[in-house]
């Protein structure tokens, strides 16, 4: 869950799972989180909604420990 001021800068992001916060220094975050939005199509039970939510790297680590198949994953030189 992102949480901006009133002029739509960043101040926030709070884990919609566990519920721990990370507030912005100068901007930036000194952690990173996943964010996801899905806009949901014709043929779903949430036709034309969107989802939106954030984890924290602890419980996007849990959630992902839970697949069936693991993550892609790849290294890369540069951010």
């Amino acid at each position: 869950m992102r949480i901006f001021d009133k002029d739509h800068k960043l101040v926030k992001i709070i884990c919609n799972q566990c519920g721990c916060a990370e507030e912005t220094a100068g901007g930036l975050l000194k952690k990173d989180f996943l964010s996801v939005e899905k806009d949901w199509g014709y043929f779903s039970d949430k036709d034309t909604k969107t989802h939106r939510f954030d984890l924290c790297e602890a419980c996007y680590d849990r959630l992902i420990a839970g697949f069936s198949y693991p993550v892609d994953e790849e290294e890369r030189n540069e951010l």
